[in-house]
């Protein structure tokens, strides 16, 4: 074991403030996996036997899939960028930064910008960066790394939070978790308010129809998606899964595995920047579709760790790390690794090299731990013990002898591409003959990208989403369908469900009085509870009578966000019985940000809008069309410090539905 890898381990186990914030960890979130598990749908090992088989399935059809992705997202009207590399990307986004005079940014937690190195990158031209995930800015103040792919504070008791506060912000010692939580609230919600810039990763991307998925629990994922001008979302180009089934089966998994939830509080789904009639949004939204080494690591025998999903499942069953913590994870000069324990092993040696990263899986007892955590089932033993073995193995073209220049055949087709490239009809013409081409080259090409990719460039799509040519099929075919309409008694039996499973999230139910009219009985109920001033819907896209009734009793109603708003309101426009979700769509007269940016939220809600399963709602027509739209499971959340939960972060602490009836 080299000696910087070895002083870190051992720094590690001589901490013992460290050994108990791990193990505190540790404990909790095994006992939440196990209890978020039963709820499952199907038996554990049925589900992620197929999400293994679709993640598989993305890498073999990858090229097809990236393809039909970038142009489904540019149909929304973002802007894609591909970057080969860490400094590239850092590039793109840089130069996006100085075009657009931004001098702050918020960001929420994206493992891929610790990777290609983000922060230091922007703040060297002078640009503020300002983390928002609760952990994430906790050790941002630290100046410390996370030390954990999902809790970045985790080595950290509240003791130690408590006088980083202290000392960073001012503030008088206090080690009461909600007082620390809100203080952090404070002090980013102008930040949030004032950015130019806001960049988050992006959990997965769908093939089908285009969207960005991001799952938080917070709200400072919306926030940053939503509040700056600018959102650039930066994400990995193995992402991907092909159709809203698939994302559904993923959304089942990640969460449960991740922090032991059925779902996260929030599922952003976002497609376009924001539309001329659009009250919020971004005016902008980019893409940066990053390889970083990943096409590399697909050609050798660590292909399996891109089915990666980052829930970090692994490191919490690891006995190692829940021993020595993710900051003991270094190379062989004690270079840092984004990604520590089982996966952190694989991915490090894959992506950035096995002679400096490799000798991190002597930090592997192989007791397989980590392998029935996995819920896409990665074989991770195996490709630890590949990586001791010497993988990946080095590219078989990067070993050839480089030229002094480019071949006169490079030179020649590089040159034809770009020509060809400023003049679209010209471009689709060569694609014939270009893919013929590459199929007769075989490994002739000088040209690496074209030697790599195994399948034949596909043909440009131009089907609406769900009638691509040669697209997959749904994971659950019948579950991809919009529900048919059941029967009464049946659609009783499902809006009880989503109560209870709505209720369990902690969130809550207001009934109105029958016989009353439902605005003025709504109206009164909302001076009761002491809001003054409603952030609201357009009274077109709310309930008839609701707005006039809500001003007849006395309250201030606006219809742009308001951070002042006492209440946010909006209307529903499905609700999920397996997980206690409800759908929110954005579009004209229906700012996102009235779900959001208030203390509480209030969501009219008809319970005859009801669906049973997860992926019922995903196939609900309704949304498709926003350029924004969410799932919303409960109040925001947090557990970063100390595994302590705290309702109430930067989105709502209180969300109530109110069932409305649809004859009103």
């Amino acid at each position: 074991m080299p000696k910087a890898l070895r002083d870190a381990v051992r720094r590690a186990l001589a901490n013992p403030a460290l050994r108990e914030a791990l193990d505190r960890n540790a404990a909790r979130r095994r006992a939440a996996r196990e209890r978020a598990r039963a709820s499952l749908p199907q038996p554990w090992d049925v589900m992620r036997h197929d999400a293994r088989t679709m993640r598989l399935r993305v890498l073999d059809r990858w090229d097809t899939l990236l393809d039909q992705f970038v142009q489904r997202v540019r149909a929304h009207g973002v802007i894609v960028h591909h970057a080969q590399n860490a400094p590239e990307a850092r590039h793109i986004i840089l130069d996006l930064a100085r075009d657009r005079q931004v001098r702050r940014v918020v960001k929420s937690k994206s493992m891929l910008t610790e990777e290609i190195a983000l922060n230091p990158a922007l703040q060297a031209q002078g640009i503020e960066v300002i983390e928002t995930d609760l952990g994430e800015y906790i050790v941002q103040l630290r100046g410390e790394r996370p030390a954990h792919i999902i809790t970045p504070a985790v080595h950290l008791r509240r003791e130690d939070v408590a006088r980083t506060f202290a000392e960073k912000l001012g503030i008088p010692y206090t080690e009461d978790v909600a007082t620390l939580t809100a203080v952090a609230r404070q002090r980013l919600r102008d930040a949030f308010l004032t950015a130019e810039m806001g960049i988050s990763g992006v959990n997965f991307g769908v093939a089908e129809t285009g969207t960005l998925v991001i799952v938080t629990n917070e709200g400072n994922g919306r926030m940053v998606t939503t509040l700056p001008r600018i959102h650039v979302a930066v994400m990995g180009m193995e992402r991907l899964v092909p159709t809203l089934a698939d994302l559904a089966l993923m959304l089942e998994l990640l969460p449960r595995s991740a922090t032991g939830q059925v779902l996260t509080v929030y599922v952003s789904l976002l497609h376009g920047p924001r539309g001329p009639h659009d009250p919020d949004g971004p005016l902008e939204r980019h893409l940066i579709l990053v390889d970083n080494g990943r096409r590399n690591l697909a050609q050798t025998g660590l292909r399996d760790i891109l089915t990666c999903i980052r829930c970090g499942a692994c490191l919490n069953a690891c006995p190692v790390f829940q021993e020595i913590g993710g900051h003991a994870y270094v190379g062989v000069h004690g270079e840092p690794t984004p990604y520590p324990g089982p996966m952190g092993i694989a991915v490090s040696a894959g992506l950035f090299g096995g002679e400096t990263f490799g000798p991190m899986s002597q930090l592997c007892t192989l007791c397989g731990a980590c392998a029935e955590a996995c819920p896409v089932a990665i074989p991770l033993p195996e490709l630890i013990l590949r990586v001791r073995a010497g993988e990946p193995q080095p590219d078989p073209y990067a070993a050839r002898p480089a030229p002094r220049g480019a071949e006169p055949s490079t030179r020649a087709l590089l040159w034809a591409f770009t020509r060809a490239a400023e003049h679209p009809r010209a471009f689709r013409a060569l694609q014939g003959p270009l893919r013929a081409l590459v199929r007769a080259g075989g490994d002739r090409w000088p040209v690496p990208w074209m030697r790599g990719v195994q399948e034949p460039l596909p043909e440009v799509l131009s089907h609406p989403p769900g009638a691509m040519a040669g697209a997959e099929e749904p994971t659950d075919a019948a579950a991809a369908q919009p529900p048919s309409r059941p029967g009464a008694s049946a659609m009783d039996d499902l809006w009880m469900s989503f109560l209870r499973a709505w209720q369990q999230v902690d969130g809550r139910v207001h009934s109105l009085p029958e016989g009353e009219d439902p605005a003025r009985a709504l109206a009164a109920w909302m001076r009761a509870q002491g809001w003054r001033r409603v952030f609201a819907w357009a009274e077109d896209a709310l309930p008839f009578g609701v707005v006039p009734a809500l001003r007849a009793a006395g309250l201030e109603v606006v219809h742009q966000p308001d951070p002042n708003a006492d209440v946010g309101l909006t209307a529903a426009t499905l609700a999920i019985a397996e997980t206690g979700s409800i759908l929110i769509p954005g579009g004209p007269g229906r700012p996102l940000t009235a779900s959001l940016l208030p203390p509480a939220h209030v969501a009219l809600l008809s319970p005859q809008a009801t669906v049973e399963r997860l992926a019922q709602g995903l196939a609900h027509p309704e949304w498709h069309p926003a350029r924004a739209a969410v799932l919303i499971t409960g109040p925001s959340r947090t557990a970063d410090i100390e595994m302590t939960l705290t309702i109430g972060v930067h989105g709502p602490a209180a969300v109530w539905v109110v069932p409305w009836p649809d004859d009103a």
